[in-house]
């Protein structure tokens, strides 16, 4: 059923809304949460085993204002910033677990944690050897560039967020590990990469966070894009979810107005500004201080784009995603993307077999307008490209899956069809055989050439 959603076009004024401290908990403070006080003491001592391996961060902005405390620990804003049992597996719960149980010391813990850490594939899709980029011969730590034409940027300023997804795919950046965390802060090194390889139109900036940086730091980074050696940089795109974890930046933050005058700066000079908002649930748009927010940003001449994961336990439901995209694209915004959740972290506690998130994309598109209908998916984000599913069918007698790549390591792959055998079970590529008495996929003979190709460029540059 579709669901009727009531958008107030009007906004109060910015001078409406108070400055709001920001104050934020992690796992050291866990128990000093008023709002967790009252939950069992069972589900309080979950919290602290998986909050020692995986990262936890949140603040009273999202306690006070996004979870309905009622409805815990079922509420999908709940389940999206705060450590569950089933987040680990039961033999890692376990193992910590009894180390907690009998108050063993942070000398004995470490190793156990850092081999479980390290067992949850902390670095997927070829984060840290693949995506690594050159200059003058050396490898250029906190950028990645995996697709021709778009490079990543992980300032080092912006290696947290305001609150930490429980499913982040980057979890690894944020456990203070330096061996697992990759950022930089050379905006020198990054203008000059950027002028050597005019082939890159798009920027992302990402972390962590962008957002969680102070403006002029921001600015350092950004200015330089307009120099006219770098007008083939087009697109600069924000990945954040501040608008959902604090959309007080772009209101009543001391520096909001600076952070929104960068924005339109760089559009006057006639940079696309893409502001790559990650929303999971339509309440994380429902107050009034996030409407505005996303009124004063749209209001620079950038514009919104909205993607996040499909995840069991917080939007695994067709209905919620058409009342997300339809929420979305009435308060200005445009649907990008419906993803897979990666194969790293607590995927197992997330993930949702290919089939049914086929499914549910579907469902939801029957009911959204055509304006909602900009959202493409279910798409995984895996080694050679990003991967959608375009459906299930049967061709010669076998039931498949139409797979195609809406972005590739090699441009060539991109748009072209490919077919699985049908897995009710698979929840990623790499769990997906090949249909139709093929041997393997199309691109996997040339991807492990170019896997074999980078290894030995990085080896020589070490």
């Amino acid at each position: 059923m579709n669901q009727s959603v009531n958008i107030e076009l009007g906004s109060p004024a910015a001078e409406a809304f108070e400055a709001r401290q920001f104050k934020v908990y992690t796992h050291r403070q866990l128990d000093k949460i008023e709002a967790i006080q009252n939950l069992p003491d069972d589900l309080r001592f979950d919290m602290r085993v998986v909050s020692q391996v995986l990262p936890f961060r949140v603040n009273e902005y999202v306690i006070e204002e996004l979870i309905d405390w009622d409805r815990v620990p079922e509420d999908p804003v709940f389940q999206l910033t705060f450590p569950q049992r089933g987040m680990l597996l039961p033999e890692h719960f376990e193992e910590v677990a009894e180390l907690m149980r009998r108050e063993a010391t942070a000398a004995e813990m470490k190793p156990v944690i850092e081999r479980i850490r390290s067992e949850l594939n902390p670095h997927p899709a070829g984060q840290m050897d693949l995506n690594l980029p050159l200059l003058d011969g050396e490898p250029l730590p906190g950028m990645q560039h995996k697709y021709r034409e778009t490079v990543l940027f992980f300032p080092s300023q912006g290696q947290v967020c305001h609150s930490y997804c429980t499913f982040c795919f980057r979890w690894a950046q944020f456990v203070g590990d330096k061996d697992l965390k990759f950022a930089s802060n050379e905006a020198d090194s990054l203008h000059r990469y950027l002028a050597e390889h005019t082939e890159v139109t798009d920027l992302l900036m990402t972390g962590g966070d962008p957002m969680v940086m102070k403006a002029k730091h921001l600015r350092q980074y950004l200015e330089g894009l307009m120099a006219p050696e770098l007008d083939h940089v087009q697109d600069i795109r924000i990945g954040t979810k501040s608008l959902t974890f604090w959309p007080y930046r772009f209101v009543t933050d001391p520096d909001a107005e600076d952070i929104l005058e960068l924005f339109r700066e760089l559009v006057a000079a006639g940079k696309h500004v893409a502001f790559m908002a990650h929303f999971n649930h339509w309440r994380e748009m429902d107050t009034p201080i996030c409407r505005e927010a996303i009124r004063r940003i749209r209001a620079t001449g950038a514009e919104i784009r909205t993607q996040a994961p499909l995840l069991k336990h917080i939007n695994d439901d067709a209905d919620q995603w058409a009342r997300m995209w339809t929420t979305q694209v009435r308060l200005g915004m445009i649907p990008y993307y419906m993803f897979v959740e990666r194969d790293t972290g607590a995927r197992h506690y997330f993930e949702v077999p290919l089939v049914k998130a086929w499914e549910i994309y579907r469902e939801a598109m029957k009911q959204v307008p055509g304006l909602a209908r900009t959202a493409r998916g279910p798409s995984m984000s895996a080694d050679p490209g990003k991967v959608e599913i375009q459906g299930v069918t049967e061709i010669q007698g076998e039931k498949v899956f139409v797979l195609r790549f809406i972005q590739g390591r090699d441009s060539d792959w991109v748009q072209r069809p490919f077919f699985a055998k049908y897995d009710e079970a698979a929840t990623w590529l790499n769990h997906l055989k090949p249909a139709l008495g093929e041997e393997e996929f199309f691109f996997e003979a040339e991807f492990a050439a170019m896997k074999d190709d980078k290894q030995a460029l990085i080896m020589k540059a070490s």
